[in-house]
């Protein structure tokens, strides 16, 4: 995952879970979530990512509020 570099994703990154070691690394971020059967929070609406809730119900919710 050498692309992955956060200098130049960091400043776009929209999470707001800031200590997470994965911030501004999005390939790692959409890896981990993968893993874990979520989304990425960048995915959400601003409000919607507030809430960590990273399932794929919350984002459809979120979509179709949106």
């Amino acid at each position: 995952m050498n692309e992955c570099v956060a200098s130049r994703t960091l400043e776009h990154c929209t999470c707001t879970y800031l200590s997470c070691d994965k911030r501004g690394h999005c390939c790692k971020c959409v890896a981990y979530h993968n893993r874990k059967g979520e989304i990425p929070g960048c995915f959400f609406s601003t409000e919607a990512e507030r809430t960590y809730d990273r399932s794929f119900a919350r984002l459809a919710r979120d979509r179709s509020e949106n």
